[in-house]
């Protein structure tokens, strides 16, 4: 013991660095089992997520595949985007169209008689019944606000108006008050009618079987053009009813003059979607891969290996894949038909040849093996979709792993609160063993004392 030399109070035993050591090698021992089933636990909670999050994207890249309308897409084309432009649905028929836009359609614009002295002018008070197409609202303009700027704002303010939009617009011959339809077309054609008050308000009737005291600068007129030589009408310059499924965008009349509109099936959209379909499909075998693969260069396996689960997921998506549609008939029942194969590696490849070759001879088929009830999206989503619902055993498993956390968090904690215990019980013992040593110093150098005071034999 004469060896050590350190802060204790009497004898000089380090009392605080055996303590701590002797806890630390108890700590270590007993915690380490905890820690190795915690540090598994996450393991296997952040390779779950992984898997989890790699399915969900795939999901999501098969929400729109799902629909039939999304591989039947139809492209426009025209011989001049100046004159119209034209856009298609999938119940557009393919065809080829001669189109004349004779004149556009307008909204219906009326303005007042020009003020010199601007928007301050009074122009008088009472009601205005304003009526556009078949809908009318009633604007009340008091003594007190009569100007032309408080008859704009309280037109535009009335609660029930839909139809019409006011303005002022000041030139070199004065300020006019313009009264504007929010909607082209004959049908939207603006009235004004003015009563009571002082009659100052009837400067602003403008009534076609009657008083007109509004000059009519733009005619409320329908869109009016041909196709294939027959008469088309439209209150807009949006003509969707008229070829089912082709919506006409009038950009620029003149009559005389025919321009070509093309409606085709748009091969090159579909195969950029099914392109898209191939490389979500492989993002995901390789995150599944790399959870469940063995690298032997650096020796270490994903957390998953061996895991049935994912196993299982990974059989479910091959299955999918490769199994034919049911209710399908013909030379496309199956992705292999039409250039989609797996390679060795589980990865998906494309024969764009192959793929074009079946969209040109039967885009149908093409469309239903991907997005009919029992198309591979369809039951590619559901298989995926009942993997992440509540009560899947993926949902299970992670429920479970959570649950041991929770128990390995307790254990710490209880094992936290015994090494308290255990550097109190070692701290106690040191300190009565440090009381001892002190005291057998004290005696053994009194007895030192003594024994140098007494005489030697012999002296």
């Amino acid at each position: 013991m004469a060896g050590i030399q350190a802060s204790g109070v009497g004898s000089g035993l380090d009392i605080n660095s055996l303590v701590t050591q002797l806890v630390s090698a108890e700590n270590s021992s007993r915690s380490a089992p905890i820690l190795r089933r915690e540090a598994a636990a996450t393991t296997t909670i952040s390779a779950l997520g992984t898997l989890k999050g790699a399915l969900s994207q795939f999901k999501g890249a098969l929400t729109p595949l799902r629909n039939l309308d999304v591989f039947s897409v139809r492209k426009t084309t025209t011989s001049d985007a100046t004159r119209f432009t034209a856009s298609a649905s999938s119940k557009a028929a393919a065809g080829s169209y001669d189109v004349e836009v004779i004149s556009l359609a307008s909204a219906h614009r009326l303005a007042s008689a020009p003020h010199l002295t601007g928007k301050t002018t009074e122009i008088g008070y009472g009601s205005l019944e304003i009526t556009v197409g078949e809908d009318s609202f009633d604007v009340e303009i008091p003594q007190d606000a009569n100007t032309l700027e408080d008859i704009r704002n309280a037109i535009n303010n009335a609660s029930d108006n839909t139809g019409v939009q006011a303005t002022l617009l000041t030139g070199t011959e004065g300020t006019r008050l313009i009264l504007t339809s929010k909607k082209t077309g004959e049908d939207h054609a603006i009235k004004v009618v003015a009563s009571g008050g002082d009659g100052g308000l009837a400067a602003l009737n403008y009534d076609p079987a009657g008083v007109m005291n509004l000059e009519e600068k733009e005619e409320a007129k329908n869109a009016s053009l041909k196709i294939s030589g027959f008469p088309v009408e439209s209150s807009t310059n949006t003509v969707s009813d008229a070829i089912e499924g082709v919506t006409i965008n009038l950009l620029k009349a003149e009559v005389g003059k025919e321009f070509t509109l093309d409606v085709s099936f748009d091969a090159s959209s579909v195969t950029t979607r099914i392109q898209t379909f191939v490389t979500e499909y492989n993002n995901m075998q390789a995150a599944l891969g790399k959870l469940g693969n063995y690298d032997a260069a650096t020796k270490t396996a994903g957390p998953l290996l061996g895991d049935s689960l994912l196993r299982s997921v990974q059989q479910d998506m091959r299955n999918g894949l490769t199994n034919p549609v049911a209710g399908l008939s013909g030379d496309y029942t199956a992705l292999a038909n039409i250039g989609i194969t797996t390679t060795a590696s589980g990865t998906l490849e494309l024969d764009t040849d192959k793929l074009s070759k079946a969209l040109g001879d039967d885009p149908d088929a093409v469309a239903h093996l991907f997005g009919s009830e029992n198309g591979v999206a369809a039951r590619l989503f559901a298989q995926i979709d009942a993997r992440l619902k509540s009560g899947s055993d993926l949902d299970s498993r992670n429920t479970t792993l959570k649950r041991q956390m929770d128990d390995i968090s307790r254990e710490k904690e209880a094992l936290a609160l015994r090494m308290e215990q255990v550097e109190a019980r070692y701290r106690k013992q040191f300190t009565a063993l440090d009381s001892l040593l002190s005291q057998m110093q004290t005696t053994s150098s009194y007895l030192a004392q003594q024994l140098a005071s007494v005489p030697k034999a012999g002296g």
